[in-house]
């Protein structure tokens, strides 16, 4: 008999379909020689910090008593509920599937868990906590969820051993976010007394945001000049810029520039006419199909991909979270049926063996996302699932379009005498191929008929224009930057291309980008990514409004608080723990290796000595004891807000110290220094009303704290008149 453990109980319907005739039964099916039974996702989590790290005596609430935690071996435990209780149907399940992993009658277990890393662990941690004994294990690997699908798959299962690199990979990824998460997330909110969620990945995708942000409030406009030609040639407008620019005071030096353009005229070079072949866009890779869901119908990454789940699970789109544009050679076959579907239709599709659609050497895992052979009715999708799938179906129908897609391309060049060569490009469609059915709205762009000798109209001028800031992330913006981190970004003018430079660039060289994503250089990877956004989301750390992202004030919060605390969490970071995860998966080094490495960055956080207070930044931990109140002897804690008087219940004390003062956080360093000598020393980055910065000290004047700028009696700096913070 063989067992198969599906990791979702849709997942196991649509198995038993692919199978035959099973009966129901309490928690799994029966029948033609298979048990199939399920997980509901993750039955097992982690256990927390106190499994190996108990409290001590008395204690009830999170401290930094038992931090930083580093497990000697990460134990698994049965899902709890929100509540931090176990859960009853996790626990039924589970009882359910080591009963029959156990059953003398089956002699084969097999591992169904989504095609990916985390579907791999998933269901390897139940076996391996459930089995006693050996049996046989096997894997069933599954592009689509279709019954012919599962068919296949069943009678090409590989040994589980095979895709133990891929379980490697999973296990590390999972223990380093654990360590980082718990370790740090603890640790932050401790320090600053607010609830903090410091992670791997979430920190940096924030920190993106909120540089931007900062960029844009930040930015000042410059004037500069560009010299410009708008005159008519043959009754056409030739509209000619000159790559020169001049800054604001370099007026006079642009319009000698534009004298000298106009008197040395300009001549048509080279005219180049031809037909061409427009090629349509690749396939499309989960964050590819985000970003025009996003653009197109404002679709945030999340509703995209519970879409996309749910089309997978019905059965009539490729599993959705892969990071290829590309088909597997060995799919050649399963193409040429889907297509033959197509057609019976009336869709003119025929099959095509290019590199540009099968390409082996660009595929980590999955394939790109395309249509199954099991079509919909559209009648039973709701509007956003019709949009959803008729985008993955139309990429595909142009892809596979038996028309192909004529165009004229033109190409002028025009010389201004010595100084420098223009060139026009114009392009006009011929018959339309597979821009019947894939988006291109490009009009038609057309150049006045010039000859190679014509001379040109020419009347340049210098014309004023302004700096642009950067533009805020967009759904596609913050998904490109996340997955090559490190690749220069395109000036704001091209952030937003037309629809037909979009096309071009969907078509040019990938490799440096599939370079970056199979080395780990990528933020996220295409199965965690949106859940991270989202999760970011729900944080209030970003706010998404249509598809632009932006800071919220949790997010600063987040970003400058992590920043005092010295913890760095930014994109190189990430993309080093990035690449071990990724050498793990080659083989090259082992899961304890990654996260030795992890390890070694969270010891540098909590090695951190507290600074002398001229230079210290660290707030403090949070309810830390400080000193003694200046005005009635009671404690001073640090609070959410700063340092306060502890008996403010008792006796109505209403001793603070703001954690911030003029922009400038204030130590625990300094105020310690302040409540024990009445005065701190001299602290830099204070910044006044009108927005200067300023340094000096603190001190205690009838009980409370003002700004001493008197300086020592040597120094030749007159005093200033004091000021109460």
């Amino acid at each position: 008999m063989i067992l198969i453990i599906a990791e979702k109980p849709s997942l196991a319907r649509n198995i038993t379909a692919g199978i035959g005739p099973m009966q129901k039964k309490n928690g799994y099916f029966e029948g033609c020689g298979y048990l199939v039974s399920w997980a509901f996702g993750h039955l097992f989590s982690l256990a927390d910090i106190e499994a190996y790290n108990p409290l001590p005596e008395g204690e009830t609430h999170w401290t930094m008593k038992n931090l930083p935690c580093f497990p000697e071996k990460f134990r698994f435990e049965l899902r709890k509920d929100s509540s931090g209780r176990g859960d009853d149907g996790v626990a039924r399940q589970f009882r359910t599937l080591e009963a029959l992993i156990n059953r003398p009658d089956v002699d084969t277990v097999v591992n169904a868990g989504d095609a990916d890393r985390e579907g791999e662990i998933i269901v390897r941690t139940c076996i391996d906590k459930a089995l006693r004994g050996e049996k046989k294990l096997l894997r069933l690997w599954l592009p689509d969820q279709t019954p012919e699908t599962v068919g296949a798959a069943l009678r090409e299962m590989k040994p589980e051993k095979d895709y133990q690199n891929l379980a490697n990979e999973g296990y590390a990824r999972t223990y380093i976010d654990w360590l980082y998460g718990v370790n740090l997330t603890r640790y932050a909110t401790l320090k600053t007394g607010t609830l903090l969620r410091v992670g791997r990945v979430i920190v940096p995708i924030v920190r993106a945001i909120y540089e931007r942000d900062m960029a844009i409030k930040n930015f000042t406009p410059e004037i500069y000049y560009s010299l410009v030609s708008r005159e008519k040639t043959g009754g056409e407008v030739v509209e000619l810029q000159s790559k020169c620019r001049f800054s604001k005071n370099e007026k006079k030096k642009a319009e000698a520039l534009a004298a000298a353009y106009n008197e040395a005229g300009a001549t048509v070079t080279s005219v180049k006419v031809k037909k061409d072949v427009l090629p349509a866009g690749k396939l499309y890779s989960l964050s590819k199909l985000q970003n025009v869901l996003g653009k197109k119908y404002k679709m945030s990454m999340a509703e995209s991909l519970e879409i996309l789940q749910k089309l997978y699970e019905e059965g009539y789109l490729t599993y959705p979270r892969t990071n290829s544009e590309y088909l597997a050679t060995a799919e050649k076959d399963k193409m040429k049926k889907i297509i033959a579907n197509c057609v019976k239709i009336g869709y003119p599709l025929v099959f095509k063996d290019k590199k540009t659609i099968f390409d082996d050497s660009k595929i980590e895992s999955h394939s790109a996302l395309t249509p199954t052979y099991k079509i919909p009715d559209k009648n039973r999708l709701s509007e956003r699932e019709r949009l959803v799938y008729s985008t993955v179906f139309r990429r595909f129908a142009a892809v596979f379009c038996a028309e192909e897609c004529l165009v004229n391309r033109t190409e002028i060049k025009i010389a201004v005498g010595n100084f420098e060569e223009f060139t026009l490009k114009g392009t006009v469609i011929l018959e339309k191929g597979w821009t019947k059915y894939d988006d291109y709205t490009q009009k038609d762009k057309l150049l006045p008929p010039l000859k190679k000798g014509d001379s040109v109209n020419i009347n340049f001028q210098p014309t004023e224009k302004e700096t642009t800031p950067p533009k805020h992330y967009t759904i596609e913006t913050l998904n490109n930057y996340l997955k090559n981190p490190f690749k220069a970004e395109k000036s704001a003018a091209r952030e937003a291309p037309e629809a037909a430079e979009a096309a071009e660039a969907d078509r040019a060289d990938d490799t440096e980008e599939y370079r970056a994503i199979f080395e780990g250089l990528e933020l996220g990877t295409e199965a965690t990514r949106t859940g991270i956004i989202d999760n970011a989301r729900k944080s209030e750390y970003i706010k998404l409004t249509k598809d632009v992202y932006t800071v919220l004030p949790g997010g600063v919060f987040l970003v400058e608080s992590l920043e005092r605390m010295k913890i760095s969490m930014d994109k190189y970071k990430t993309a080093e723990m990035g690449r071990a995860l990724k050498k793990v998966y080659r083989g090259e080094i082992t899961v304890s290796d990654s996260v030795a490495l992890a390890r070694a960055e969270i010891e540098k956080v909590f090695s951190e000595k507290e600074a002398t207070p001229e230079t210290d930044t660290d707030i403090g931990f949070f309810r830390q004891p400080v000193g003694k109140c200046p005005l009635c002897g009671g404690e001073v804690r640090r609070t959410v807000f700063g340092y306060g008087c502890s008996s403010y219940r008792e006796n109505g004390c209403k001793f603070s110290v703001g954690l911030t003062i003029c922009g400038r956080t204030i130590p625990i360093s300094a105020v310690k220094q302040l409540l024990e000598t009445g005065r701190t020393g001299r602290l830099d980055g204070f910044v006044s009303k009108n927005g200067k910065n300023f340094d000096g000290a603190l001190k205690l004047e009838n009980g409370k704290v003002v700004f001493d700028f008197s300086r020592p009696q040597n120094s030749a700096a007159p005093a200033q008149t004091n000021g109460q913070s």
